[in-house]
């Protein structure tokens, strides 16, 4: 079964990983911040050595973005992302796993402090 999980977050400034940037993190003494760093390495190589790593990609600053959107009959391009947003999508890993339990597994290992992660299965 193949899920997408999406990373959200909202470093200022931004940039990879984006929980060096979060204060949340940052406040973390430098022994939890290298364990933590650690483990995501760690995972990503079991990922890897399991088979189940699909891909993944880091996305760009969201002040680059643009919208695309629909509005009185005509198409309306705008600076993005949304505005109201606390949160912006930050990136992606696609995971193919035997099962749910699994994904959610992997999903809660990706979370870290000032991040939110979601687990989406992909359609079909």
């Amino acid at each position: 079964m193949k899920y997408v999980i999406l990373m959200h977050s909202n470093p200022r400034p931004w940039g990879h990983p984006t929980s060096n940037f979060l204060p949340e993190y940052q406040s973390l003494p430098a022994g939890e911040r290298e364990r933590l760093g650690a483990d995501f390495d760690a995972l990503l190589q079991d990922l890897s050595e399991r088979g189940e790593l699909v891909g993944s990609q880091a996305l760009g600053d969201p002040r680059d973005a643009r919208l695309f959107r629909w509005e009185g009959g005509r198409r309306k391009v705008t600076d993005g992302p949304y505005a109201e947003t606390v949160e912006h999508f930050a990136g992606f890993f696609l995971i193919d796993v035997a099962d749910q339990a699994r994904a959610e597994e992997v999903a809660a290992r990706f979370s870290g402090p000032g991040e939110t992660v979601e687990l989406r299965p992909l359609a079909g």
